[in-house]
């Protein structure tokens, strides 16, 4: 049986059904992975006829690539908007920090694609993180680089190998998320997704680097509750992906 061609819809009603399947696509991908995900569901779930993924996408593959580009570019931005903010390089790798650890909180379908994208690099497969390695990462890591250089330069940050630095913002909230499984048998009473837990270890982070980072500690110490007092935690209704528990 032919399928009869699906009528072009006008172009605002095109923008929002293809928002609408791009996110749920991002739902799906996140949660099965390229080869798990059902088109049928995400036609579903975006709440379309199946025909329009083809028509939108071409194939599940592009709607993949699609979704997975969505998900990078609005990562891209939100960095880029922090590190060109204006302040002193030290406070910038500072917000940047939270914002990293709050974005885990909130999207955590980024963070699902680019551990399934890692695992098809290691795989020897043909995927798609090296274009968003060009495309997003490394724009983001040349910006960060030339933030702690101007930062040790100035006297502001502590005199250190660059790397180190974002290695040690951004990777203890990578542990922390990934290893949290780990901590939660490991520890009794533990859940490290409980919400104050989570508002908990928001607040060390950053009062840690406002220790660990600045020659000047009180100056790293104030700059930290600054950045703490004007940048409240997302609200649990918009963490999206992680099993959030209240007490």
């Amino acid at each position: 049986m032919v399928t009869p061609p699906t009528p072009e819809p006008s172009a605002e009603r095109s923008a929002e059904t293809r928002s609408r399947i791009l996110d749920a696509a991002l739902r799906e991908f996140s949660a099965h992975g390229l080869a798990g995900a059902r088109t049928e569901q995400i036609a579903a779930a975006a709440g379309v006829n199946k025909a329009l993924l083809y028509y939108y996408f071409d194939s599940k593959e592009k709607l993949y690539l699609a979704a997975l580009e969505l998900a990078a570019g609005r990562v891209r931005d939100r960095g880029m908007a922090v590190f060109l903010r204006e302040a002193s390089p030290g406070e910038r790798i500072v917000r940047t920090a939270l914002d990293h650890f709050d974005r885990i909180l909130t999207q955590q379908e980024f963070q699902s694609l680019m551990q399934q994208e890692m695992m098809r690099l290691h795989k020897g497969e043909e995927g798609a993180l090296p274009l968003l390695v060009k495309r997003v990462f490394s724009p983001l890591q040349a910006v960060f680089q030339s933030l702690v250089r101007e930062g040790i330069a100035s006297g502001e940050l502590i005199d250190v190998d660059w790397l180190q630095i974002p290695l040690a913002v951004l990777g203890a909230n990578v542990f922390y998320f990934l290893s949290a499984p780990v901590w939660r048998l490991a520890m009794a009473s533990f859940e490290p997704f409980e919400t104050e837990v989570l508002r908990a270890r928001r607040v060390a982070l950053v009062e840690f680097l406002g220790q660990a980072l600045f020659v000047d500690r009180e100056h790293g110490a104030e700059l930290a509750k600054r950045v703490l007092a004007d940048t409240p935690m997302p609200a649990p209704g918009e963490f999206r992906g992680l099993e959030v528990k209240d007490e």
